[in-house]
């Protein structure tokens, strides 16, 4: 089992531990903010055996008819995980729209309070540890995970504050509307989720960034060639490929230009995990004047 499914599997054990603490809540109380809260913790338990099986599928070698690899499994794994939420959205507008129409008071409130609060600390302590994570792994299926999960920390807050209010007021009208807010930020967690993970589909090059520092690390290791242009990057999960044209003089020889190919692999490799280099190497009359210049 790899680290990233280590990680995933740790989410499904905190996310039914959190389940379980949040339907105590709603259950104790007849909340319809708690009922939200509960809800979307349901999102996250199936959300996580989602991420899972994308984890352990993206895991695979490459094959014949996947010579890149099966990483982009984990993109998919984040889509569905954002129409999850957005379903799980809806289901909290129709919660909160019945108890608008008809409020009813709260049991329990501060007993289901407590126990709310102490799912949102457990939430809270694991969303940490998932975007350390994936950002470490770069794992887009941890990193939407963490986010699902801190998107669920802030709605937890919000829910807690709209409950105290409504029993410390006695307007029970903003036990509903205080689900109503947190239906429209889980809303947009998802549609947000949806939107990073189409974005990866759609071979998205990585943050300027990166590319900067790509082109600074093949610029100082390229010593013996003129320059290197038409530099291209795209990212499938966890792995980089990056390819481009060395410009090398005409008359080099293919064992000189095929040792400062491997010196810049080698120095792109040690500064970036992952990554997969291809450099196409051409004679100094295709110089373009406009690649990266080396030092």
């Amino acid at each position: 089992m790899s680290s990233a499914e280590r990680f995933a599997l740790g989410s499904l054990a905190a996310g039914v531990l959190v389940l379980g603490l949040k339907g105590a809540a709603w259950w104790l109380t007849g909340s319809a903010a708690l009922y939200s809260d509960a809800l979307e913790s349901i999102v996250n338990v199936v959300a996580s055996m989602v991420a899972m099986a994308a984890l352990r599928f993206a895991a695979r070698p490459a094959d014949a008819n996947h010579p890149y690899g099966h990483d982009k499994a984990e993109f998919f794994a984040a889509v569905i995980e954002g129409v999850l939420i957005v379903i799980a959205s809806l289901s909290i507008f129709s919660q909160a729209w019945d108890a608008w129409r008809v409020p009813h008071a709260i049991e329990m409130p501060f007993m289901g309070i407590a126990i709310n609060g102490a799912a949102t600390v457990i939430n809270l302590g694991w969303s940490l540890v998932l975007l350390r994570a994936g950002r470490r792994l770069r794992s887009p299926t941890l990193r939407a995970d963490g986010q699902h999960l801190m998107s669920d920390v802030v709605t937890s807050v919000g829910v807690g504050i709209g409950v105290t209010l409504a029993v410390v007021t006695g307007h029970l009208i903003l036990d509903p509307l205080a689900a109503a807010l947190t239906g429209t930020y889980v809303l947009w967690s998802g549609m947000a989720t949806i939107s990073r993970s189409v974005s990866g589909l759609m071979d998205e090059a990585p943050e300027p960034a990166v590319l900067r520092r790509i082109r600074d690390v093949v610029a100082e290791n390229a010593q013996g060639a003129i320059e290197a242009h038409d530099l291209r990057t795209r990212q499938a999960g966890r792995i980089m490929f990056l390819e481009f044209h060395l410009v090398v003089p005409g008359a080099m020889t293919v064992a000189e230009s095929h040792d400062i190919c491997d010196r810049i692999e080698e120095a792109l490799r040690v500064e970036m995990a992952h990554l997969m280099v291809t450099i196409h190497v051409e004679p100094e009359e295709k110089a373009k004047q406009r690649g990266v210049p080396i030092l």
